[in-house]
């Protein structure tokens, strides 16, 4: 189709601020083996790659039960004026999009944000999402709509490809509501989980590797290439420390990261916990915007939306 999709990594300076962007192609790796790849590259002993948390198995009855969501007419999401007065409709990514915008946590920042998630019992990503979800609503002309999400979903552990960094994931859908608690977003992602929706995925792509290249780039021109139309790719890398790599992390580089973004998926989410520290990071595609100012503003929400929900020092010691 002539998008760019490579993964986007930084290296951050944490003392100038500046970033050292490095790219690896989707069609090569998926997150976590492009990371690992370019970890390997800098001297890093990069241990065994994180594997799939999920226990649930392979089931071909999973693919004909998502089969009627592929029926389902995709509803796009519409934004307000000031969010696409940038963007350049239509427009094909040719190279790593311009609008981008990032945030690091401190390490106690981070340390509170998984003790929260863990005293809620839900997970660091199924939090991190909710709040993103609702740094984005003011933009919607219809804020109240629900917001759908690609989660890609790591596979390895559960099948075997030729390289540990090539590309093991599938994914899920969710829609995230606005009138959902957390605790209601971690069920939304953990029932399709449970109910296998990232096996069926895997399997339906599996079907298509003989379809003549026509076909493939029509169901990606009417987005009938996904169950649901997405406004973008949420991706957490997960905690990256010592159980995966032989250096120690106290006196590591934070590292960004985000997915790529098409114009079906035109919002790239990424996290990353590396050294301890909790990364965010956006980029949009410029079908959407190519305004640094709005995605720094969505990223600035993003991490307000965290804050508030984080008990202060104070607090968290009143309550214990």
């Amino acid at each position: 189709m002539g998008e760019y999709i490579g993964i986007r990594y930084g290296k951050l300076d944490p003392e100038s601020g500046e970033v050292d962007w490095i790219y690896r192609p989707h069609a090569q790796f998926d997150g976590i083996g492009g990371f690992g790849d370019i970890l390997r590259c800098q001297g890093a002993q990069v241990r065994k790659l994180p594997e799939l948390s999920s226990s649930i198995p392979q089931r071909w009855l999973d693919l004909p039960r998502a089969l009627p969501e592929l029926s389902k007419p995709p509803k796009v999401l519409a934004w307000r004026e000031e969010i696409t007065q940038s963007a350049r409709s239509g427009e094909t990514l040719r190279e790593a999009p311009a609008a981008v915008a990032w945030h690091l946590f401190s390490k106690r920042e981070t340390d509170q944000i998984v003790s929260h998630c863990r005293k809620m019992n839900v997970t660091v990503n199924s939090f991190l999402l909710k709040h993103l979800s609702e740094a984005l609503r003011p933009g919607l002309q219809e804020p109240e709509e629900p917001i759908p999400w690609m989660i890609p979903v790591n596979l390895r552990g559960s099948i075997t490809q030729d390289r540990d960094t090539g590309n093991h994931s599938s994914y899920v859908a969710v829609k995230i509501d606005s009138q959902y608690s957390i605790q209601a977003t971690h069920k939304s992602i953990y029932n399709k989980l449970e109910r296998g929706e990232h096996w069926a995925n895997w399997k339906a792509y599996g079907l298509t590797k003989g379809l003549p290249i026509n076909i493939k780039k029509a169901l990606i021109d009417s987005n009938r290439a996904m169950i649901q139309w997405n406004v973008g790719s949420f991706s957490n890398l997960g905690v990256w420390d010592d159980e995966y790599l032989a250096i120690d992390p106290s006196v590591s580089t934070p590292w960004l990261f985000a997915p790529p973004v098409l114009k079906c998926q035109m919002i790239g989410a990424g996290c990353l916990t590396f050294g301890g520290r909790l990364s965010l990071m956006l980029q949009t595609h410029p079908s959407l915007t190519t305004s640094d100012k709005v995605v720094r503003e969505w990223v600035n929400n993003w991490v307000k939306q965290i804050e508030l929900d984080i008990p202060t020092a104070n607090e968290s010691a009143a309550i214990s």
